[in-house]
């Protein structure tokens, strides 16, 4: 049985793919870590700077990057998956991405160092890369996996739409370790009225993107 082990970049994505998959954390671990059968969980940070995580999980025959990504094509809505068959690194890398059973890659992702707050910005990043959609990790997940000679795909769906970035006071929620952090959480919001209805609409585009994340990687480990 190959051993699939699925990094995300924030502890709710990690939580919320376990949770739907209805794997167990292992309590043993200090960080948000999940594992059943073939299938592992880890949460590795915001721009996977807590890689080295990774490393005290089993050892896998395929690594998935995994968990929320923002739309730079248009025609992409919310929910929608992003499996691609490359990934744009920051200075030019390109990783190809190991075929997944029953998933169809194409196109790229591209990932950037800090959250994309406008269209505009998404806008300017589509017509430079050509990417489909954009995250943080999954080039430094690629290379750690590429570098220990590990097969290593990627599987995201869209929370924010080409229209619209993550705000910077939202976005500043979540810790580099990728935990939400509830002080910054209650001070985004006193601090700027329409805080409050951005969080509960990202809330709500993020649950959907995770909950076809967790179909996909279902399918995934059943046909493998």
């Amino acid at each position: 049985m190959r051993r699939v082990l699925v990094l995300t970049g924030i502890d709710l994505e990690a939580r919320a793919l376990a949770r739907h998959l209805a794997l167990p954390r292992v309590l043993s671990s200090d960080f948000p870590h999940f594992v059943a059968g073939a299938l592992e969980i880890a949460c590795v940070g915001l721009r996977a700077g807590h890689i080295a995580r990774a490393e005290s999980c089993r050892a896998p025959s395929l690594v998935i990057s995994a968990g929320t990504c923002g739309a730079l094509a248009p025609a992409l809505v919310a929910g929608d998956l992003v499996v691609p068959e490359t990934v744009l690194g920051p200075g030019g890398v390109r990783y190809a991405t190991a075929a997944l059973p029953g998933t169809q890659a194409t196109g790229t992702l591209a990932t950037v160092g800090d959250v994309v707050h406008s269209g505009a910005h998404k806008t300017r990043l589509w017509m430079e890369s050509g990417a489909l959609a954009v995250d943080m990790e999954s080039a430094p997940i690629m290379a750690w996996a590429h570098a220990r000679g590990v097969m290593a795909a990627v599987v995201r769906a869209v929370a924010d739409t080409c229209e619209r970035g993550v705000p910077a006071d939202l976005a500043a929620v979540v810790a580099d370790d990728g935990r939400v952090r509830t002080l910054r959480a209650v001070t985004a919001v006193l601090a700027r009225p329409l805080a409050a209805a951005d969080a509960m609409a990202l809330r709500t585009t993020t649950n959907t993107a995770l909950k076809a994340i967790a179909q996909a990687l279902g399918r995934i480990v059943r046909v493998q």
